[in-house]
């Protein structure tokens, strides 16, 4: 088994997804950027302005021997809304959407299985929406962007949108959590 794999995740804003899975045992590093658009090099404006089809993502490099795939797909279901096509919330648009762009065909199986699974379940009232996508070029957003949460801890977005998703990790996933995730 490989040390490590990447996972591409589109929940709507990726400043919350990024603050979500940084917080998880087995992930390294998690990286805002956009994926599955039309332009090279998108700037956050234009994604933004979506002219460019591309949605926001976060790449995430995990290592399966400590956190597997089927775990971060339950939390990344988990933690933004599934159902709603091109939004989360107040975030309009395909930017928005939610995807799962997948590095190798055993995620695109796993991805599969655990969409049917929650399908199946009836888990949500109305139908998931989630893309399931091969990867495609990944650019990374530019770096005001990173760790967003982390540095910008009172701004309103943080406190009103990212700060109650984390508050149900923190309450809801606590074995995945790191250690330094675990407290306010």
């Amino acid at each position: 088994m490989k040390s490590y794999e990447i996972v591409y995740l589109a929940g709507g804003c990726f400043w919350c997804t990024e603050a979500i899975f940084s917080s998880i045992k087995g992930v390294g590093n998690v990286v805002p950027g956009y994926m599955g658009g039309s332009k090279s090099s998108p700037t956050y404006q234009e994604v933004c302005q979506g002219t460019t089809n591309h949605a926001e993502v976060v790449e995430i490099n995990f290592d399966p021997r400590k956190t597997q795939l089927t775990d971060i797909l339950f939390i990344f279901f988990n933690t933004h809304n599934p159902t709603t096509l091109n939004r989360q919330g107040n975030d309009i648009g395909t930017q928005y959407r939610s995807a799962i762009f997948y590095t190798s065909q055993e995620q695109k199986k796993i991805a599969n299985q655990v969409l049917k699974q929650l399908d199946e379940e009836k888990i949500f009232e109305s139908p998931i929406v989630t893309e399931v996508t091969k990867s495609q070029t990944f650019y990374p957003a530019e770096t005001n962007h990173h760790k967003f949460f982390n540095n910008n801890p009172e701004n309103s977005y943080c406190q009103y949108i990212i700060k109650p998703k984390l508050d149900r990790l923190r309450e809801y996933f606590t074995a995945y959590l790191k250690k330094s995730a675990r407290v306010n």
